[in-house]
């Protein structure tokens, strides 16, 4: 995959390029609207969850956009590399280009999306008063697994969609889990003191959210978490690559 990477960056830059211009061909606000969505989702969420939770506290706000942010680059960019194949068949029908590249590039123009999705929670925090502390250096590591994370799963899930169709569906439902056991809009204080705490523990989306939001608001990392959440990822990574390579030919036939 490195070397796949390497001699085609020219090709994926140009794919990562156009999956930015396809997503926002329609939109009149176009990128702006990746800064615009979460913001409302954050205000929806706040009011309704705050409200309904007796939440008081002044940087909610600022606790649920992180895990929103991480969810949505997720859940887009899984979801976009498991369409990757048959978005593309007419070129992959036509022209010879690394298969790879596309699950690849559909991963990565959904993180240039989220970066700069960081901006509104940058704009958030400094409104609410959660300033930048010597923690915050620490973001870039859970920033890093969660690209690996969503890489791994959407080569696995890019593999799959070619040969089960149905997949896209079900892959929906599996979002929906993955979100509730992400802790985006609840506390996960309560579940993590009981005897379900596993529950978010095993989700390595969860690990790599709660270890952003330490960095954000001035606390050290868990980096027992994040080391479950790496692990996981790679694993995924190598799965997901042995999958690929080893269906890729027969995608032709499927597509």
């Amino acid at each position: 995959m490195n070397n796949t990477f390497l001699q085609n960056r020219f090709i994926l830059s140009e794919l990562v390029k156009k999956g930015i211009r396809l997503k926002y061909r329609r939109s009149y606000l176009g990128i702006v609207w990746s800064l615009l969505e979460p913001l409302l989702t954050m205000i929806v969420l706040t009011i309704v969850f705050g409200t309904l939770m007796g939440i008081e506290d002044p940087t909610f706000p600022v606790y649920i956009l992180a895990g929103r942010l991480f969810y949505g680059f997720f859940s887009q960019g899984t979801t976009a590399a498991l369409k990757s194949i048959r978005a593309n068949s007419s070129i992959i029908k036509k022209v010879y280009v690394p298969k790879m590249l596309y699950p690849i590039s559909a991963v990565l123009f959904n993180y240039v999306i989220f970066l700069i999705s960081l901006i509104v929670l940058a704009g958030v925090s400094l409104v609410l008063r959660v300033y930048p502390t010597f923690y915050l250096l620490q973001a870039v590591l859970p920033l890093a697994v969660l690209f690996l994370l969503s890489l791994g799963v959407g080569l696995i899930m890019s593999t799959i969609g070619v040969f089960f169709r149905d997949m896209e569906y079900l892959w929906n439902v599996l979002l929906m889990l993955i979100m509730y056991t992400s802790a985006i809009f609840y506390m996960p204080e309560k579940i993590l003191s009981s005897g379900w705490g596993f529950i978010l523990k095993v989700n390595p989306l969860y690990c790599t959210i709660a270890c952003f939001r330490d960095s954000i608001f001035g606390r050290p990392l868990e980096y027992k978490l994040l080391a479950y959440s790496f692990i996981f990822s790679v694993i995924c990574i190598l799965i997901g690559w042995f999958v690929f390579k080893k269906n890729e030919d027969k995608f032709i036939l499927n597509i």
